[in-house]
């Protein structure tokens, strides 16, 4: 890995998906692939792989192809996934609650710590075994416990707040599901937002092209 400097936000993105497809070959037991083939079950190009890969340093060999398990290693090394990352929730409405029971933080390297919400009803419980500690203690509990990530799955007019109290409290990345924006004056902090509707009107585009060409292939029949 003696490369990475400005490395493109498209590459970023894919970097996970490899390490998933890698990750699913070594439990099918393939032991060698190669960019080809690995290209081919991912729906992209082998120079595309080749050049994702080449951002970060030499892997594989020619005419070989690259060791399934060593190649996954090596991505998870650059994803961050062994540097014992944490994370907190704030929110366990729905959403929260679902993200913490079905979200699998250990594989993806993070450790789940607690939870955090203004309802006293459920302050004190736990959901999927974390803690669930009210609000008002979180600047407490960061100064004891170092926090990689806060993810948010609180109400839009409460996101922005709860951000800065994060950022200020000294976490540098924050996990956005609240479906607003949220910035910060600040180049170290990190924001990643899931929007879930721009993902279903994504969707929906795709959908009306697809559509859309029926629909003149009919024409063209008639």
């Amino acid at each position: 890995m003696k490369r990475n400097a400005k490395v493109s936000t498209a590459v970023i993105r894919r970097l996970p998906r490899y390490y998933r497809q890698l990750s699913e070959l070594q439990q099918a037991g393939v032991v060698r692939i190669s960019s080809s083939a690995l290209g081919k079950s991912m729906g992209l190009t082998a120079s595309q792989i080749r050049q994702d890969l080449f951002c970060f340093g030499e892997f594989g060999q020619q005419g070989y192809g690259y060791k399934v398990e060593n190649l996954k290693e090596e991505i998870g090394e650059i994803l961050g996934i062994g540097r014992g990352h944490t994370l907190i929730v704030l929110g366990t409405g729905n959403l929260g609650r679902a993200i913490i029971r079905n979200f699998k933080f250990s594989s993806n390297g993070f450790r789940l710590l607690a939870a955090f919400d203004v309802d006293r009803a459920v302050v004190g419980s736990r959901v999927a075994g974390v803690p669930v500690y009210h609000i008002d203690g979180l600047e407490e509990f960061l100064s004891a416990h170092p926090v990689s990530v806060g993810l948010l799955a609180v109400p839009i007019a409460a996101a922005q707040e709860m951000g800065e109290r994060l950022v200020k409290a000294g976490v540098r990345g924050i996990w956005n599901f609240t479906n607003c924006e949220i910035s910060f004056r600040r180049p170290d902090v990190v924001v990643e937002s899931v929007h879930f509707s721009d993902s279903l009107l994504a969707l929906s585009y795709m959908i009306s092209q697809q559509e859309r060409q029926d629909a003149a292939g009919e024409k063209e029949e008639l």
